[in-house]
């Protein structure tokens, strides 16, 4: 296979004037830098396996971010008909197949959360002093069921598979699970190279994206469109120079420092969809970040400079327990995703800040509107002249009446910032929140919002 030899891109290397950080290491042909100092295309695949896209998405638009902001055509091909099957890649168990219908569904949602996205992260590239003149045109959302929805399996097996050999599909180490994955899935492969050839030969694509897993797909693309292009489907030799080589780029899979998978929390996706999960959640997700993990974040979420970002660095080891550096981070990401911070803020200086007699009950409840982790709607006779340990447990602030009576032996439960001594007390008119609203704390920054309602 030529043209896809793997080599590191330096630390500190530039592509047009824009950096790329030792934390954004990527591996490509060496030839690519030349490449990409005139304009090119560049994409990314993402399956529609959720109603949403989550923040282990988010690195690779980023990766289209920094290519767009300096002039390159950018498109993500979410797949319409590759989702139906699959990417087995880095699984040691096989995908639950989605119906149709929801396929269907998840392509409409997450082009319209793509558009949305990208929208808000050019609008911060503006306001962070990058030049944009059309680079929303120059940003496309595709579904590859365009192209494979006509395919007859005879014409799968004819214009794909048949440049394909199984040694080598079995050398990309997508066999993790020790029974074996099925032709279905080991198929996804094929798919997805053809995909790489369609938009290199129909959009002129010649890079594809992806996290590490993805480089035994990648490959494939770039190999069957060598193969298809010098064998039987170019045969004038000034089309083959023009559209040139393709190339892939592989950004490493992303873990906390202690090992655990980037945008997971207790188990729990952190959904770039704030009906899903909501802006102050995840706000507060980022507020949280160790202090070992905070500069890579910096420098792989933003696109302040370096230089900005050592003086942050600098200024939060001064005073680590003010957590600087991470309230930065949350709001740089958060304007970046969701374009907009005032409402995180608001919810974060509800519970952290801001005294209770300060606030209006209708405000803390529009803050936290679609926020079903943190605020649960109970009816008023549930509750009122009920002991506490069963309004905690009926509002979703524990688990049970013996979990709420021990965090009150313990000194654990505060209502309206008020530590709760007596398990037996009672919850009155009075001690709602102009008569709408109640807070719970549980230990030091779990917070629990029950709205009440007649």
């Amino acid at each position: 296979m030529a043209n896809n030899t793997v080599v590191p891109f330096p630390a500190g290397e530039a592509w047009n004037g824009q950096r790329i950080d030792e934390v954004f290491i990527v591996f490509f042909d060496s030839d690519i830098i030349d490449h990409v100092k005139k304009q090119t295309a560049v994409y990314c695949g993402v399956d529609p396996t959720a109603p949403s896209l989550h923040l282990g998405n988010l690195l690779t638009l980023m990766g289209l971010l920094h290519f767009n902001v300096i002039g390159h055509r950018t498109i993500v091909l979410i797949g319409g008909a590759t989702g139906i099957i699959g990417d087995p890649s880095g699984r040691n168990t096989e995908r639950q197949p989605l119906s149709v219908t929801t396929i269907e569904h998840n392509v409409t949602v997450l082009n319209q959360q793509l558009s949305h996205i990208f929208n808000n992260e050019l609008m911060y590239a503006s306001r962070r002093g990058f030049a944009l003149g059309n680079n929303l045109d120059n940003f496309s959302v595709m579904n590859n069921l365009e192209w494979f929805h006509k395919m007859t399996a005879l014409e799968m097996l004819n214009d794909i598979g048949r440049y394909f050999r199984v040694g080598q599909m079995l050398m990309k180490d997508r066999m993790e699970n020790e029974g074996g994955i099925s032709f279905t899935e080991f198929s996804y492969q094929l798919l997805q190279a053809y995909d790489f050839w369609y938009l290199y030969n129909h959009h002129q694509c010649r890079i594809q994206l992806g996290g590490s897993d993805q480089w035994g797909n990648i490959t494939a693309g770039i190999d069957l469109i060598h193969k298809k292009k010098n064998r039987d489907l170019i045969d004038d030799k000034t089309i083959k120079e023009k559209l040139g080589n393709a190339f892939g780029i592989t950004i490493p899979l992303l873990l906390t420092s202690t090992g655990e998978k980037f945008g997971k929390s207790a188990g729990n996706a952190i959904w770039l969809n704030e009906n899903l999960t909501s802006v102050y959640e995840f706000y507060q997700y980022f507020m949280k970040v160790a202090d070992a993990d905070v500069e890579k974040y910096l420098l792989m979420f933003t696109l302040l400079s370096t230089e900005e970002i050592s003086q942050i660095i600098k200024t939060h080891m001064e005073s680590p327990e003010k957590h600087y550096a991470q309230e930065r981070l949350a709001s740089e990401i958060t304007e970046l995703v969701h374009g907009c911070l005032k409402k995180a803020q608001f919810a974060t200086s509800i519970l952290f800040d801001t005294p209770i007699n300060d606030m209006s009950g209708r405000d803390i409840i529009d803050a936290f509107t679609n926020d079903s982790r943190c605020l649960s709607t109970v009816k008023r006779n549930d509750v009122i002249n009920c002991s506490i340990d069963r309004v905690a447990v009926v509002t979703g602030a524990c688990k049970s009446r013996s979990e709420a009576n021990k965090l009150i032996k313990s000194g654990g439960l505060y209502l309206n910032s008020k530590r709760i001594g007596d398990p037996q007390y009672q919850l009155q008119e009075n001690d709602l929140i102009d008569g709408i609203v109640c807070i719970f704390r549980i230990g030091r920054s779990n917070y629990r919002l029950a709205q009440i309602v007649d």
